[in-house]
């Protein structure tokens, strides 16, 4: 009964709260799952997290992003996702290639066909049965990190922010099989009942009932 599950969105979109609840909730049931961020999760993946998010005399271009990111990527998904995936557990997992293709792509420029070619390679094709997009608006995400540190990332310019949400709105059209929306300006209790309906569905099915 394996599921693979991401969650994206903009930054104060509330992606670690809404993984955490759907990990619970799967615990609570006895579901077998493993819950994991991207860039992370792996020896290699979090000295990758602290250059590429927190390096301050460091200057990364946004192909040095790319790499790095689908480094720790490769490594994640080699080492974690598809030996959990093959054992029957629920993989959620915060962040994950579309992230690269909205930060690096519609964020830094970088060339949209080239960015999902090497997502693809880094990942051996695994996609997601099912990605979450938690959507908000730039200035609301915002107000919800008032007083915490930026990153390298949550430090760019509001246009930068902009570019990221338009990314995903349209990445969810190309693909809208694969994309829950919901809007993450709703009251958390909401969304986890929003999340929690359609990933049970899919459990569902898998298990054939």
């Amino acid at each position: 009964m394996s599921l693979f599950i991401t969650f994206e969105g903009g930054e104060g979109s509330g992606k670690s709260v809404q993984t955490e609840a759907l990990y619970r909730k799967l615990c609570r049931r006895d579901i077998p799952a493993i819950l994991i961020r991207e860039p992370g999760s792996t020896p290699l993946g979090e000295k990758l997290t602290r250059l590429l998010k927190w390096a301050r005399a460091t200057n990364i271009s946004p192909v040095g992003e790319l790499m790095l990111f689908n480094a720790s990527r490769a490594q994640l998904v080699t080492d974690v996702i598809s030996p959990a995936l093959k054992s029957g557990k629920v993989v959620i997992c915060d962040r994950y290639a579309d992230s690269t293709v909205v930060y690096q792509g519609y964020g830094r420029g970088l060339d949209i066909g080239d960015i999902k070619s090497i997502n693809s390679m880094a990942t051996g094709g695994l996609k997601p049965d099912l990605t979450v997009l938690l959507d908000i608006s730039v200035e609301e995400g915002f107000a919800r990190k008032s007083g915490q540190e930026y990153d390298r990332f949550e430090k760019e310019d509001k246009a930068f922010h902009q570019k990221i949400r338009k990314g995903y709105l349209k990445l969810s059209k190309e693909e809208p099989e694969r994309w829950l929306i919901i809007d993450a300006s709703l009251p958390k209790e909401k969304i986890e009942k929003i999340v929690w309906q359609k990933v049970s569905g899919l459990l569902s099915k898998r298990a054939g009932r």
